[in-house]
């Protein structure tokens, strides 16, 4: 074999066999394949696609290119990947929820993107916590918690490492084959029992379109159940934050809420929604709706709570966190209220501009290299449909000096209208695939 027949292959439209694309994938891990011809082969996707058995044996072979952890445990292993979205802190809820219904959650998750906050840079706001864990040592947190979140190891997908850096230089990055395999390829390198999807659509998503998001949900459904893994996803609105604050801090803060205060609403609700799924594919629930009224309960009294202090503890973080997350977290320097300049509803947000603006603030990363302020942020955010009056208070910035507040409050007033009627709100979940 040799990458030029298979980019020959790709160009006439022809998907090349599971031989050819385990060995391309291998080159991309080994350096055989150049980066002109990991290029070529990105465009030729890019151009031709891939049926669904090419999509599955791409995404195999580059699982295939690192480690795949295999589990000997006493009852099933599941996932959840969701395609990012602002204020979505689902993942340090669901895990310890899952673990407490008797599942194990070895969650490989990953840093901001882009507008949209990291499930492990949120992780880090708590004091001591390290996401770069040994495999003996998740081994070991899935006997003792049941749970545990943490980062990809350069060992987990190579092939697609490599891939994804090569398509973002070429221009290749929107490749719905592409961003499947990169997806899966990694989720799938955990070898769960059961997978659910949560693929974001509005202002605050990657997709902004029912069309681009069904066909992404589609896509990695149908690959995923390929591969011999059970999975669903759901199409979930992203046109206001998922939790009423945006930053590392500020969203674990209501994360602790959820745990310990019992606070409802949407982001509890959708917790307990693809939680849901997950048990009824698992076999741990009747049906999905059995399965969120379980996830909830843990919630509600104090289970997943429990299990969330283990996995602190266990990451590094402080034994009391649970009992005392308001001394722990960080917090910011300067705290300015937002204030409504008319009366009305608040009938749209822009959510890509209000997680830039707390990138802007030090809540992300402009490039690899730049530090995160884990206490800022954005808290006490309106909802849509919201009546405000002139005066009244939109929301909270967190700062680490008056002139980043500043330019914040102008970043959020810009990206919130007011209108005279309320406006009819969108669902929480759109539809559900497979």
């Amino acid at each position: 074999m040799d990458a030029r027949a298979i980019n020959a292959k790709l160009r006439r439209g022809e998907t090349p066999g599971e031989a050819d694309l385990r060995w391309f994938a291998d080159g991309l891990a080994s350096g055989a394949v150049s980066d002109a011809q990991a290029g070529a082969f990105a465009m030729a996707v890019c151009l031709q696609g891939l049926s669904v058995e090419g999509r599955r044996a791409l995404t195999l072979a580059m699982r295939d290119t690192g480690d795949v952890l295999r589990w000997d445990l006493n009852g099933p292993v599941l996932d959840k990947h969701s395609t990012g979205g602002v204020g979505d802190c689902v993942s340090l809820l669901l895990a310890p929820a899952l673990a407490a219904c008797g599942a194990y959650v070895p969650m490989i998750s990953g840093r901001g993107l882009g507008h949209t906050g990291g499930t492990l840079d949120k992780l880090e706001a708590i004091p001591g916590v390290s996401i770069n864990v040994s495999e003996d040592h998740l081994r070991g947190m899935m006997q003792d918690v049941g749970c545990a979140i943490v980062g990809a190891t350069a060992q987990i997908a190579p092939a697609d490492k490599r891939l994804y850096a090569i398509r973002d230089v070429t221009g290749t990055v929107e490749s719905l084959d592409l961003i499947t395999a990169s997806i899966l390829s990694k989720k799938l390198a955990a070898s769960p029992d059961a997978l659910v999807l949560d693929v974001k659509i509005g202002s605050g998503a990657f997709m902004k379109t029912a069309d681009d998001a069904r066909a992404l949900a589609q896509s990695l459904c149908d690959t995923a159940n390929a591969a011999g893994c059970k999975t669903s996803a759901l199409i979930t609105d992203m046109n206001q934050p998922l939790a009423p604050a945006l930053g590392n801090a500020l969203e674990v803060a209501e994360v602790m809420r959820v745990l310990t205060g019992g606070a409802s609403g949407p982001l509890a609700e959708i917790t307990a929604i693809l939680g849901g799924e997950l048990l009824a594919h698992a076999g741990l629930a009747a049906d999905a709706a059995e399965g969120a009224a379980k996830i909830a309960a843990t919630l509600a009294d104090g289970r997943a709570a429990d299990r969330f202090a283990r996995m602190i503890t266990a990451l590094g973080g402080p034994a009391d966190f649970v009992g005392r997350w308001q001394d722990h977290l960080p917090g910011a320097e300067v705290i300015r209220e937002v204030k409504a300049p008319s009366t009305g509803h608040i009938a749209a947000m822009n959510g890509e501009a209000l997680g830039l603006a707390v990138v802007a603030l030090g809540g992300g990363r402009m490039v690899e290299s730049d530090r995160i302020h884990p206490g800022v942020g954005i808290s006490d955010i309106v909802r849509l449909g919201q009546q405000v009056g002139a005066g009244d208070t939109l929301a909270r910035i967190h700062a680490a000096s008056d002139d980043a507040a500043e330019t914040a409050e102008a970043a959020f007033l810009a990206a919130i209208s007011i209108g005279e009627a309320p406006r009819s709100l969108p669902p929480l979940v759109h539809e559900r695939i497979c």
